[in-house]
């Protein structure tokens, strides 16, 4: 049985409604989609900096452990609870349940600023594009980062319901009919608070990644293990100028070169074992 709804949201609901009322040609409504899994430390502050999407707010739980599930039917509009297969299929099942033009997706370890909400609204006001990059700011092992690959990371997170959906198993992406443009206010990312998180991450994602492959018919090469690992730390401490991010820089760059070995030995195991396990 769904819980009582907070005041947040029964606010929003009513200001949705008097709005609806009085100016029924007003700028379109937005749904603020949200995917997490064992997030209980962290969704509360993110569904909290979305209360001003005034369509509805839709969280799919990937069967959470941690109190997830009761956070979020308290504090958003509709929740569904969804055994995780990937991360597309996650974000399209939340897109199914969103009904406002406009869709605002982020994740549950994802913050979004009043500078960020009041650009979005003044953007979907008068769109020149049908969807919007979105620069993301990562906070690693403690420190902000402002390299080592991360500069780069500008997703799709703002779209037209109707003009596209999510693909892709493991770094899903937007598949969007139209245009595409850039906002400059940045979403605030707490992706790996701890090594005890990145451990953990690097294991679920290096055993997607891997039946990725598989799928792909991917062969094994030796250089797998011996070049694409170096290749990545280079590239990402050098090149990208991770050391500019400190010892925790030096840390991301490492690991990262490590989960590639271990993304293609998984790949090597799966082969050896004649399909996923």
């Amino acid at each position: 049985m769904r819980e009582t709804a907070s005041p947040a949201v029964v606010a929003r609901h009513v200001r949705w409604i008097e709005r609806s009322e009085a100016h029924p040609t007003l700028q379109p409504t937005i749904s603020a989609l949200v995917i997490a899994r064992d997030e209980a430390g962290n969704l509360p502050d993110c569904l909290a900096a979305l209360a001003w999407a005034d369509e509805r707010i839709v969280v799919v739980d990937a069967a959470s452990r941690d109190g997830t599930e009761v956070i979020a039917r308290r504090l958003a509009d509709q929740v569904l609870i969804r055994s995780f297969d990937d991360f597309a299929s996650q974000r399209n099942a939340a897109l199914d349940l969103a009904s406002g033009d406009w869709i605002f997706a982020v994740d549950a370890d994802e913050h979004c600023s009043a500078e960020l909400a009041d650009e979005i609204r003044r953007t979907i006001a008068d769109p020149a594009h049908v969807g919007y990059r979105v620069p993301i700011r990562s906070v690693i092992l403690g420190r902000p980062f402002a390299y080592s690959g991360t500069q780069h990371d500008q997703p799709i997170r703002l779209f037209r319901r109707d003009a596209g959906h999510w693909v892709g198993v493991v770094h899903e992406t937007i598949e969007l009919r139209g245009s595409i443009g850039r906002l400059l206010q940045p979403l605030r990312h707490r992706t790996i608070p701890d090594m005890q998180t990145f451990l953990r991450k690097l294991d679920a994602y290096t055993t997607l990644e891997a039946r990725k492959l598989l799928a792909e018919g991917r062969r094994f090469h030796l250089s797998d293990l011996m070049v694409r690992p170096l290749w990545t730390f280079a590239k990402l401490y050098f090149a990208k100028q991770g050391f500019r991010d400190g010892l925790e820089g030096l840390v991301f760059c490492a690991l990262s070169g490590v989960s590639v070995a271990v993304r293609h030995w998984k790949h090597r195991e799966l082969l050896r074992a004649g399909g996923p396990s």
